[in-house]
This record gives C-alpha cells, sequence and structure tokens, in this order.
C-alpha cells in the first residue's frame, strides 16, 4: 500500500496547508481537560517536533498559569510559530504579545472577536460598525508589537456574508496575516463552508495579502468534512486538536484530517509539515494530560481502528491488508493491525493466531479449541492471547482425561451452607452428585468428593484473573497429594467455580493416570 502524497518535487506553494494546533488552548477549554503546566510542556515538545506549523498554547490573560505556560512554550519552541489567544481589546492583546515575545520572529498574536448579528447583538451589546473599528484597532496594536497577526471572526458561518467581506478587507488592510472564519457552533456544512471562502476571497480585493483560515467545530458531526470544504474554498492554515478535543461536541481531530489529505489525495491535492508517524504517540500522551479516553472506533487513532474481528474481514485482511485497510498502520505509529478473536471470527484468523502464539495442533484439536474460543466469546467481550494460551492449554492437557466435568450448578449467598450439583462423565458413564460445604468451593470439592471417592489431600488452591476486567477468565491451580506425590493442575474460566472443579479434577485425573501406570484399578476405587 503506498500513499498518495505528492512528492517533494511535486509540492507547490499553493498547495502547501499550515496545520494550526489548538490542542492547548480550545482544547483544554473542554470540560474536565485542565492540564498542569508540565503536561502543557510535553504536549507542545511533540507538537513541535510532529511538524505542527502554529501551536496555539493558551489564551495568556486568563490566568497567570495560563500566561507562564504560553511564555515557557515561546522559549522553548524549535521550529513552531507560537501563538496566544485575546480578545480584541487593549489588555489582552497586550498580554498575549509579552507571552509570545521569546518566540521571537515566530511569534503570532491571535484575536477574536463576533461577527454575526446574534453574537453582535446578545454578546456584545455592539453595532458591526463598532465590531470593524474594534478589530481595526486590535490589529494595529498587535502589528506594532509582533509582525504575525490573526485575526477571527467568531461565528463567522452565521454571519452576513456582506459584513464579513467589508470586516476582512479592513483587517487586512490594517495588518493581520491570516484571517480565520470559523464555523464556531458546528452550524454549517460543507458546500456552504466552501461557498463562503469562495465568496469573500473574490469579494475582498486584498484577499491575496492574508492566509485564510478554517476553525470548524463538531456539533453536527461535519467538522472534518467541513475543514476539508473549507480548503477547496481556498483556505491553508487549519486550525484542529489532537482527538479532536473542545468546547462541547469538541474540534476537527488533526489525526483526521491529515490522514484525509494523505490517504485522499486525489481528492485533496494539498500537503502538509506533519510526521504521520507520530499521531498515534499524540494522541495517547493527550489523552493521558487530559485523563479524557480516545473512543474506540475513532478513526486513526481509536483501538479498533485497526482491529478486525468479523470473520470473513479476517480472511481478507490475512491475504491482503489493503483489503479492509485504506492506511497501513505504520503510517500513523502502529506497530501492526490486530485481529480480534470473537463470537463473528472464522477459524482462519484463529488458527493464524495459534500459530503466532507457537501452537502446531491438528485437525480435530483446532476444531476443538475454536469451539471452546467461540463459546468464550459468547460469555466475555474480549478475547485476548492468555485466554487462547489458557483453553488450548486445558484442552491438550484434558485430551485423555477419564473424569471431565459436564455441569455444574451451584447455590451460594449469605445464609449456609452453600451447595452444589454436579454432572461427571467418567469413562464414558455419567454420574450426578449434590453435596453441601462451607461456601461455594467446599461445596464444589465436596461434590467431587462424592462422585469420584478418593483420599487425596489439597495442598494448595490459588485463583488469579487471566486478564483485565469483570468478565476475566479465572484462573485456578489446584495441588493434591496422594501417596507421597503432589499432581498439580490449572484450569481457566470465567466462572471462578467451574475453573475450580475443572481445576480438581485435573489433578485428580493425574492421581488416577498415575495410579493406573502402577496397578490398574477402577476408577471410583482409587483413593
Amino acid at each position: 500500500m503506498t500513499s498518495t502524497t505528492p512528492s517533494v518535487q511535486d509540492k507547490s506553494d499553493k498547495d502547501r496547508v499550515f496545520i494550526f494546533d489548538t490542542t492547548l488552548r480550545d482544547g483544554e477549554q473542554c470540560p474536565g481537560a485542565t492540564m498542569t503546566f508540565e503536561e502543557k510542556l510535553e504536549i507542545a515538545e511533540m507538537l513541535d517536533d510532529m511538524g505542527v506549523d502554529i501551536i496555539e498554547a493558551g489564551f495568556p490573560i486568563s490566568s497567570e498559569g495560563d500566561f507562564e505556560a504560553v511564555h515557557e512554550i515561546a522559549k522553548r519552541s524549535k521550529k513552531s510559530v507560537i501563538a496566544g489567544l485575546g480578545r480584541v481589546n487593549p489588555k489582552d492583546i497586550d498580554r498575549c504579545a509579552e507571552a509570545v515575545k521569546p518566540a521571537g520572529d515566530r511569534a503570532r498574536v491571535h484575536m477574536v472577536i463576533a461577527t454575526s448579528p446574534l453574537h453582535m447583538r446578545v454578546k456584545l451589546n455592539m453595532t458591526p460598525e463598532q465590531v470593524i473599528d474594534a478589530s481595526v484597532a486590535g490589529v494595529t496594536r498587535a502589528r506594532n508589537m509582533v509582525s504575525n497577526v490573526e485575526w477571527s471572526a467568531e461565528d463567522a458561518t452565521r454571519s452576513d456574508i456582506d459584513f464579513l467581506c467589508r470586516i476582512t478587507e479592513a483587517v487586512i488592510k490594517a495588518g493581520a496575516t491570516t484571517v480565520n472564519l470559523p464555523d464556531t457552533v458546528g452550524y454549517t456544512t460543507p458546500e456552504e463552508y466552501t461557498r463562503m471562502f469562495r465568496a469573500i476571497r473574490e469579494r475582498v480585493p486584498n484577499s491575496d495579502q492574508a492566509i485564510f483560515s478554517v476553525h470548524c467545530h463538531n456539533d453536527l458531526g461535519m467538522a472534518v468534512a467541513n475543514t476539508l470544504a473549507g480548503i477547496d474554498g481556498g483556505a491553508r492554515q487549519i486550525e484542529c486538536t489532537i482527538n479532536g478535543i473542545g468546547e462541547r461536541a469538541g474540534n476537527a481531530a488533526l489525526e483526521e484530517v491529515v490522514m484525509a489529505i494523505n490517504v485522499r489525495n486525489d481528492k485533496f491535492p494539498y500537503w502538509n509539515n506533519i510526521d504521520p508517524t507520530m499521531l498515534t504517540r499524540a494522541s495517547k500522551v493527550v489523552s493521558a494530560a487530559t485523563s479524557f479516553p480516545v473512543q474506540y472506533n475513532k478513526a486513526i487513532v481509536g483501538r479498533n481502528a485497526f482491529a478486525h474481528e468479523s470473520g470473513i474481514h479476517q480472511d481478507g485482511v490475512l491475504k491482503d491488508a489493503s483489503t479492509y485497510e485504506i492506511m497501513t498502520p505504520a503510517s500513523v505509529g502502529l506497530k501492526q493491525s490486530s485481529i480480534v478473536l470473537g463470537k463473528h471470527s472464522g477459524r482462519h484468523a484463529f488458527i493464524h493466531r495459534l500459530e503466532e502464539l507457537g501452537y502446531k495442533l491438528g485437525k480435530n484439536q483446532i476444531e476443538d479449541a475454536f469451539i471452546r474460543m467461540k463459546a468464550l466469546a459468547d460469555r466475555k467481550k474480549d478475547i485476548y492471547d492468555e485466554d487462547i494460551e489458557a483453553l488450548v492449554d486445558q484442552e491438550i492437557v484434558q485430551a485423555h482425561d477419564r473424569i471431565k466435568l459436564t455441569s455444574l450448578t451451584v447455590i451460594a449467598g449469605t445464609h449456609g451452607p452453600q451447595r452444589a450439583t454436579m454432572k461427571l462423565n467418567v469413562d464414558g458413564v455419567t454420574k450426578i452428585e449434590e453435596a453441601e460445604g462451607n461456601g461455594p468451593v467446599d461445596a464444589v470439592f465436596n461434590c467431587i468428593k462424592a462422585l469420584v471417592p478418593h483420599e487425596a489431600k489439597l495442598e494448595l488452591y490459588q485463583v488469579h484473573a487471566v486478564t483485565e476486567g469483570t468478565d476475566a477468565q479465572a484462573e485456578v491451580s489446584v495441588r493434591l497429594a496422594h501417596e507421597g506425590r503432589s499432581m498439580t493442575s490449572r484450569a481457566a474460566d470465567p466462572d471462578t467455580l467451574v475453573a475450580s472443579a475443572k481445576a480438581y479434577l485435573g489433578a485428580l485425573n493425574k492421581i488416577v493416570m498415575k495410579r493406573e501406570r502402577d496397578m490398574p484399578v477402577p476408577v471410583a476405587a482409587a483413593s
């Protein structure tokens, strides 16, 4: 599988898309996503290494902590432009310029003011003319301190197009080098967003003197689609966040935008400087810092993004990964795809996993193990390698057992004694017994003693989980001592009591087999 991203000689400046990451500002505004000073520095360093063109490091006037973080990031950045956000007023702009000053010629002041009739009337209590005057004054002030100034029209997609043209022309004339026209509330559609950018770029006479930027929210699930539509409309800066975190439903996800351009470069013939092999790592770092888990089915970086459980899909991927994967796991920093075994998996995938784990089983053994895996998958959500190993090892060990568990029912609770009803297959004969005990495990073992009389002494009973989760298989170890010898057996099952019974019977089978080698006797007479 090869990337369709343009080669170096094919790249042109007009197709260059700048990546503006606002994880540390808009992302942190997501309720509950506050990051520590150290975490912000770590994420900023990672974004810088990854090739992010502009890092919006925070909102300097909002707190002393935010100012310090932006200031320190500006000191440490090696390649990225460092931006701080402020409102269109002198105090915000001055504080922002001071925070980003250590970045030198890579310092950017980013200011925002609302332009929709609703926001201007309800939130700002300003007339359109006052908004234009404030914007021009703000940009002019910022340009006296830094050469890189971005102006944003909050709620641009619900603004009057004629007014947007007027104010855009005015801020560019005042010195804005980037004009951001955000879909602040995630309201627009791709067609509308493309049309808006084309109209403004065509109607504003000095539009060629600034870079236009997109900033989309995901309230209707169209943030990435709208972002790409804005680029088609002539914008050349994408504002986004790692994992798509941000206000309300979040922002356009950096990893999704970047890989959409890389994979479908035939439809989005643009290029950027992001190293996509760092996307998975970036996702994990941000998730850990914010304590926001990434949804399993999240595009590009979700746990299931390169996982396959369906038997048909697994068969195709094992023959040729491109049958169901439009990009390689390595292209986003993953080692390999994940073949997830579950109730939808087929034999091909199961055999492949067995071989990876080092098992070479006969046809009948494979079939038995496959049936047991399917049964286990119906009882627990995730099948791990340890689960496979446990059930296959158990199948191998128990293949020649003369005593086998057929069924077990246990009644337990706060009011004892506990009672177990067990059915065993002993040399092909079905035996049923019921017994009480001082606890459910004791009742189970008493049942076995009643069905297969013996004098073996229980030396060890140990339980631990094979994998994590409340539906994990329990692995039980039992050691029985008989006539100076100890026999140990292990068994696994999602039901701890069933695993206990199987482990006990496994050790008992070993005793029986040992006695038979020395002196053949009927199983029921083993003692």
